[in-house]
């Protein structure tokens, strides 16, 4: 049972107790908003992944989506944040993470990095591992703590 229980929290679910992983959900979270994106198109996207009773909140798991150089065009839970390029504000250790997002997603198209965040429903700085894919010109992301 405990290497069940292990192997398939490293797949995505918790085969103990059935549950998916908050990583496995971030990752879902991108591709939802991904096919969203095809079906109705970047402008139609930006403005649901915008909205914060919207389809892609739910509990701690928010869609954010940056453009190519570092500027914030989605974010339901930091509106304030949107229009602004924030590619060289550091995490609170002074990790640029936006900006490795950026990097890596323009050279592998997706991936992962973690950083310090402060997480929006508990409001205590938590570690996050943030889930990227370019879709087009822009970022699609969702993190988990």
């Amino acid at each position: 049972m405990f290497l069940a229980g292990t192997f398939g929290h490293v797949y995505g679910e918790d085969t103990a107790t059935g549950k998916i992983s908050p990583k496995a959900q971030a990752k879902e979270m991108v591709i939802k908003a991904e096919a969203f994106v095809k079906e109705n198109g970047k402008e139609k996207a930006i403005e649901e992944f915008n909205k914060p009773d919207g389809q892609f909140v739910k509990d701690s798991f928010y869609v954010f989506a940056y453009d190519l150089k570092g500027t914030v065009i989605a974010h339901a839970l930091r509106p304030a944040l949107v229009g602004k390029n924030v590619i060289n504000e550091p995490d609170s250790k002074g990790k640029l993470f936006r900006k490795e997002i950026v990097e890596k997603a323009k050279a592998k198209g997706e991936g992962w990095v973690d950083y310090k965040y402060l997480n929006p429903t508990t409001k205590k700085e938590k570690t996050k591992t943030t889930y990227f894919k370019k879709v087009g010109d822009m970022i699609i992301c969702c993190g988990a703590y």
